[in-house]
C-alpha cells in the first residue's frame, strides 16, 4: 500500500485538492493546506527530502520581490478612480445618445462603453455593476428584451478579461514566464474582434426581432441642436478628419519610425501601429474641439462637442499607457503607475476627486491585491510539493499521449478549461491549472504568448457560465427583483428574473467559444513580435584555408599526391590570415 501511494502521490495530491475545493474551503487555504499536508506525507514515506520545506520561504520571498505583480494594484486603482468619478455614467449617457436613434443603439453603446471600461478598469465586477446600475433601467424603460439587455451588460463587462490592461493577462504572463507587454500585444487585436462580434450579434438580432431592441424615442434624445437637428453631420466630419490622419499615419508608420530612429525600418508591430495611429487621430479631434470651444466658432454641434470631451480624455489615457508599453518606453508596472496618476489628474480636473472616493478605491484595490497574493502563496506551496512528487512529469505523460498532436492537446485543454470554469474563476485557473499545462505546451512547440491569450479568451466564460458565472451574480445584485415605477415615464416596470439573466448569457458564451475556435484556426489573430531563434547545435564555423597551387580541396587527395605544404608554410599562412585587417 505504501509503495502504491509513493508511486501515485501526484494524482492522489491532485484529487485531494479537488476534494478540498468541493468541501467549500477558500481556494488560497485549500492550495496551501493541500501542499503542506502531502509534503508531510511524502517526507514521512521517504518520497520527499526534508529540505523541500526549507525551500518554501525562498519561494514566498520570491513572490514579494516580483515587480510584475505591482501592475495589478496600479491598474485596479486607475480603473476604480475613473469608474467611481462618474466616467462610466458620462460615457453611457453620451454614447447612448449618439447611437440611441438606431435600432439596438443602446445595446451597441453598452458594448462599446464596456470595451472602454475594460481598457481602463481591468476589473469585471466594477464594469458589470456600474453598467447594470446605469444602463439596465434605461434599456428596460424603452422596452428592450430582458435576456438581451442582461446578456449585453454581463458580456461587455467580461471584456475586461481580454482587453489590455487586463489583470488576467498579468497573472498569465507571470505563470507562463512571459512578458506582460507581449501578452498585451497579443490580446490587443482579439479584444477588438470579440467586441465586433458582440456588436454584429446584437445588430443581427435587432433585424430578426425588431421589438427586442427598439430605437430611442425622439423625446429621449437630449443633445439636439436649437433647430431640432441631431448634429451628427458635424461629428461625422470630425470623425472623417481624425480617421484620415490615423489611416495616413498607419499607412506610413514604417517611414515615420525610420525618420525618428535615423535608420531604415521595413516592418513595424501591428499593435504598436494601431495604438499610435488611433492616438494621433483622437488627439487631433480633441484639439479641434478645444479650439472650437475656446474661440466660439461653433463649427461643432452639441453632440460632437459632448462626444469629444467625454470620450477622448479616457481614450488618450488608455493610449498613453498602452502606447508606452508597446513602444518599450515603460514596463507594464510603470505604465500602470502612470495610468493611476493620470486617473487622479482626470478626476481632479472634473472636480470629482474626494476623500470618500479615494478611500473606497484604495480599500477595494487593497482587498483585490491581497486576494491575488494569498492565492499565489497557496499555489506556490502546492506547486512546490507537486513538483517534488514529479507531478509535472505525470501531467506531461497524460497530455502528450493524446491523439492529434498540438491540435488534440489544444482541443482537450480548452474543453478542460471550459468545464473547470463552471466552478473556478480566472485567478484560480491561472494559479492551479496553467502551471501544469505550460510545460507541456512548450514541449509541443506551442508559443506560450499565443497559448496564454487563447486561455484568457476561454477563461472569459468563467464569468458567463450559468448558473455559477460571477458576472451573472454581479448583475443579479443590481437588477430589479420586484416590480417598480420608472422615474421618467411613471409606468410600472416588470422585474428581471434570474432565468432571464441566465438565458441572456448563453449566446455570448457561444460567441466566446467561437472566438476560441477562430484563434486556433487563425493563429495570426494573436499579434506578437517574432524573434528569430538560433539553434546552437546547427551552428558551423568554417575557416577558409588557402590551397597550394595545383592542389585540391580534398585533404585525402592531397595526402595521396604527396603535395602538402610544410609546417612553416602553414604557420605563415595562419599568421597572415589572422593579421588581416
Amino acid at each position: 500500500m505504501t509503495a502504491f501511494i509513493v508511486q501515485n502521490l501526484a494524482p492522489i495530491m491532485f484529487v485531494g485538492l479537488i476534494v478540498f475545493l468541493l468541501l467549500g474551503f477558500p481556494v488560497a487555504f485549500s492550495l496551501g493546506a493541500c501542499g503542506l499536508f502531502f509534503a508531510l506525507i511524502g517526507i514521512a514515506l521517504g518520497a520527499l527530502p526534508e529540505s523541500l520545506i526549507q525551500a518554501l520561504p525562498l519561494r514566498l520571498f520570491g513572490i514579494m520581490q516580483n515587480d510584475t505583480l505591482l501592475a495589478i494594484p496600479f491598474f485596479t486603482l486607475m480603473g476604480l478612480i475613473l469608474e467611481r468619478s462618474g466616467m462610466a455614467e458620462d460615457l453611457l449617457d453620451t454614447i447612448g445618445q449618439l447611437f440611441g436613434p438606431l435600432r439596438a443603439g443602446l445595446a451597441i453603446a453598452v458594448i462599446l462603453v464596456g470595451a472602454m471600461l475594460a481598457a481602463t478598469t481591468g476589473v469585471v465586477a466594477a464594469s458589470v455593476i456600474s453598467m447594470g446600475l446605469i444602463s439596465l433601467p434605461i434599456m428596460l424603460r424603452y422596452g428592450y428584451d430582458r435576456p438581451l439587455a442582461s446578456g449585453v451588460i454581463a458580456a461587455s463587462g467580461t471584456l475586461a478579461q481580454i482587453i489590455p490592461p487586463s489583470l488576467v493577462l498579468i497573472v498569465l504572463a507571470d505563470q507562463l514566464g512571459r512578458s506582460v507587454g507581449d501578452m498585451y500585444k497579443g490580446a490587443f487585436i482579439p479584444g477588438f474582434i470579440l467586441t465586433g462580434m458582440y456588436v454584429i450579434y446584437v445588430v443581427a438580432l435587432s433585424l430578426v426581432k425588431p421589438n427586442a431592441a427598439p430605437a430611442l424615442p425622439v423625446e429621449a434624445r437630449v443633445y439636439r441642436e436649437p433647430n431640432g437637428s441631431s448634429g451628427v453631420p458635424s461629428l461625422l466630419v470630425l470623425t472623417v478628419i481624425s480617421a484620415g490622419l490615423a489611416i495616413t499615419l498607419g499607412a506610413n508608420y514604417a517611414q515615420v519610425v525610420s525618420w525618428w530612429r535615423g535608420e531604415e525600418v521595413t516592418t513595424v508591430p501591428t499593435d504598436e501601429m494601431i495604438v499610435l495611429a488611433m492616438a494621433a487621430g483622437v488627439g487631433l479631434a480633441f484639439v479641434i474641439a478645444l479650439i472650437n470651444k475656446l474661440t466660439g466658432l461653433k463649427l461643432l454641434s452639441r453632440i460632437a462637442e459632448r462626444v469629444t470631451f467625454v470620450l477622448i480624455p479616457p481614450l488618450l489615457l488608455i493610449f498613453l499607457v498602452l502606447g508606452t508599453i508597446f513602444l518599450g518606453i515603460a514596463t507594464p508596472t510603470e505604465g500602470g503607475a502612470m495610468g493611476a496618476l493620470g486617473a487622479f489628474a482626470m478626476a481632479m480636473v472634473r472636480g470629482r476627486l474626494s476623500f470618500s472616493l479615494l478611500k473606497q478605491a484604495l480599500n477595494t484595490t487593497t482587498k483585490l491585491s491581497s486576494f491575488v497574493v494569498f492565492i499565489l502563496i497557496g499555489a506556490t506551496i502546492f506547486g512546490l510539493t507537486f513538483q517534488g512528487v514529479d507531478g509535472p512529469r505525470w501531467v506531461e505523460h497524460l497530455l502528450t499521449g493524446l491523439p492529434g498532436g498540438q491540435l488534440g492537446f489544444l482541443i482537450v485543454v480548452n474543453i478542460l478549461i471550459f468545464l473547470l470554469a463552471f466552478f473556478l474563476d480566472f485567478f484560480e485557473l491561472s494559479f492551479i491549472v496553467v502551471p501544469l499545462l505550460a510545460p507541456v505546451a512548450e514541449k509541443l512547440g506551442i508559443d506560450l504568448v499565443w497559448f496564454g491569450v487563447l486561455l484568457a479568451v476561454n477563461m472569459q466564460t468563467s464569468f458567463m457560465h450559468p448558473p455559477f458565472g460571477f458576472a451573472l451574480f454581479y448583475l443579479r445584485s443590481v437588477a430589479p427583483e420586484k416590480e417598480y415605477t420608472d422615474k421618467v415615464t411613471r409606468k410600472p416596470i416588470a422585474p428581471v428574473t434570474t432565468g432571464q439573466i441566465y438565458w441572456g448569457a448563453v449566446p455570448f458564451v457561444i460567441i466566446q467559444i467561437i472566438m476560441v475556435g477562430l484563434i486556433i484556426a487563425f493563429p495570426g489573430i494573436v499579434s506578437r513580435d517574432v524573434v528569430e531563434t538560433i539553434d546552437l547545435d546547427k551552428v558551423k564555423i568554417e575557416m577558409p584555408v588557402e590551397q597550394p597551387s595545383g592542389g585540391t580541396d580534398d585533404p585525402l587527395k592531397q595526402q595521396e599526391g604527396g603535395s602538402t605544404p610544410s609546417g612553416d608554410d602553414e604557420q605563415k599562412k595562419l599568421d597572415e590570415l589572422f593579421n588581416k585587417k
